[in-house]
């Protein structure tokens, strides 16, 4: 995953199921001299100041992976995808070489760098552990491993997103990403880390949601299981670094006042939604369970702010069962009604949510909901006296250059999505000999909540800071983005910035 492009965006799956790659080498070495945060203003009441002071402590750049040796040199995962202070988590790890070392690395700002060394471990020993073991029932490979250490979550790790960074003693390094959490927080923003969409596209043994490699079996798997490392296309972070990364250094870099969760965090405990001013969802988000929809619907009828910060968010509705590890492990998605559970449970059928027998178009949450990947294109503003748009610098007509895809979202008026939705870029694509648009939405719901919507995969992208090569960095989208997340973490955005709808005159909208 990319490291020469910090978030340039990996192309992922569309609907057909199949997935189109641009993994971008993690090997180059990168510092800066980026502006502290401390020197940038303070935005009101969603500013703090513990955020900002722990983003002023040295950074480093030597949490990138630099040799990444062959496939299963050294690579490992958790037994949770997060953890709170007071908690250990246990690593299950394979390598080749006689012992390893842990380095924890939280993800920030940190003077541009992007991360702090915040512990390292004594040598573990290193065990070749057995090959990936396959569930024929549902084409699924796993990592029966035992137990390489386990690691204290203690005070000294801040709540964050965290890459482990596993260091062979022969040279050989991979990431092992974790989300340290506070369930007692009620800072403005809880920012979800992504992990059941990164779990579907993992080809780790063989097969993903979407297909199998030549070394897997059958046309792809049923069910995923989180008892496994990212594979070796990611370095093993999943989608952390390009669709993910980008957004915690900005809101980072401005001492917001965040926390954090993962996709597994909101499936089991959705209401703690409610302690927040909103929810922020990242690049890809397309995973998500009855209990996240429920959720997040919850919250927002209960006036909590939603940013979805990307395309083709809640499309594909699945259910979680236990592992031999643990609960939660394995991500079911049938993709079709021969999911075994529609017999007994039909709300919990492995469709997309749009599709009978859910019925429950993604429109309904986001506001407008996924067409067609691939596209790449301008983003064409329509509406630059918004507030999303203020000091921005942006005029009617302006095009932000390749802001668009690969996978974008539409507002379509009889898809499911409300009727007070407001466009403020409309962008015109052509994907698979079709037309259409990719939309930046905005409605506002009656408990006051605003919910946003990019439209595009690329959005976070562009959050890029500029230092780093090749990047895709926008400033006009990174100011765009800061007045969602500042007008986001005060309350109901509805209250000062209620939705003006604007859908009736704009082509493709259905009218």
């Amino acid at each position: 995953m990319a490291l020469a492009t910090l978030g340039a965006l990996q192309l992922r799956g569309d609907d057909t199921g199949s997935a189109a790659g641009t993994p971008t080498s993690s090997k180059s070495s990168t510092t800066t001299s980026a502006t502290p945060a401390a020197t940038l203003p303070k935005l009101g009441p969603p500013y703090n100041q513990l955020i900002a002071e722990e983003n002023l402590k040295p950074g480093t750049g030597n949490w990138r992976v630099t040799n990444d040796g062959s496939a299963h040199d050294i690579e490992g995962y958790l037994n949770v995808t997060s953890a709170q202070h007071g908690e250990s988590v246990d690593l299950f790890a394979t390598t080749v070489a006689p012992s390893f070392t842990v380095e924890a690395y939280r993800m920030g700002w940190y003077q541009g760098l992007g991360a702090r060394l915040v512990w390292t471990s004594p040598p573990v020993p290193g065990t070749v552990q057995a090959n990936a073991t396959l569930i024929p029932a549902t084409n699924s490979y796993e990592a029966r491993w035992q137990k390489s250490t386990s690691i204290a979550i203690d005070a000294q790790w801040p709540v964050g997103s965290y890459l482990l960074k596993l260091v062979a003693s022969t040279g050989e390094q991979r990431w092992v990403p974790l989300t340290v959490r506070d369930d007692a927080s009620t800072a403005a923003y809880v920012i979800v880390n992504a992990v059941s969409s990164w779990q579907s596209y993992n080809r780790w043994g063989g097969c993903s949601l979407y297909d199998c490699s030549a070394g897997g079996s059958g046309e792809r798997s049923k069910m995923v299981s989180f008892d496994r490392p990212y594979d070796k296309t990611t370095d093993g972070s999943g989608d952390f670094i390009g669709n993910e990364l980008p957004l915690i250094m900005r809101a980072e870099e401005r001492g917001l006042d965040v926390t954090y969760m993962t996709s597994i965090d909101l499936h089991q405990r959705p209401l703690l939604l409610t302690q927040h001013k909103a929810m922020v969802s990242l690049g890809h988000d397309e995973y998500w369970s009855k209990s996240m929809y429920d959720g997040a619907e919850g919250a927002r009828n209960a006036g909590v702010n939603l940013a979805f910060l990307g395309a083709n968010a809640v499309y594909r509705q699945v259910r979680f069962e236990p592992s031999l590890v643990g609960a939660d492990r394995h991500m079911v998605n049938y993709r079709s009604t021969a999911d075994p559970i529609r017999s007994t449970d039909p709300a919990q059928t492995t469709v997309s949510f749009r599709e009978a027998p859910i019925n429950r178009p993604e429109a309904q949450l986001i506001g407008e909901q996924y067409q067609c990947n691939p596209v790449r294109a301008d983003l064409v503003v329509t509406k630059a006296a918004a507030w999303i748009w203020a000091d921005v610098g942006v005029a009617d007509g302006d095009h932000l250059e390749i802001v668009v895809g690969s996978e974008y979202d539409q507002y379509i008026h009889g898809q499911g999505g409300p009727d007070n939705v407001e466009i403020v870029a409309h962008s015109p694509v052509a994907c698979r000999g079709r037309a259409g648009f990719s939309d930046v939405t905005y409605y506002t719901a009656p408990s006051g909540a605003g919910v946003f919507a990019s439209g595009t995969n690329y959005w976070v992208s562009k959050l890029n800071p500029p230092e780093f090569p090749q990047s895709p960095y926008n400033p006009k989208i990174v100011a765009a983005t800061m007045n969602v997340l500042v007008a986001f973490g005060t309350g109901p955005a509805g209250v000062a910035h209620p939705s003006v709808p604007n859908w009736k005159g704009l082509p493709g909208t259905g009218k």
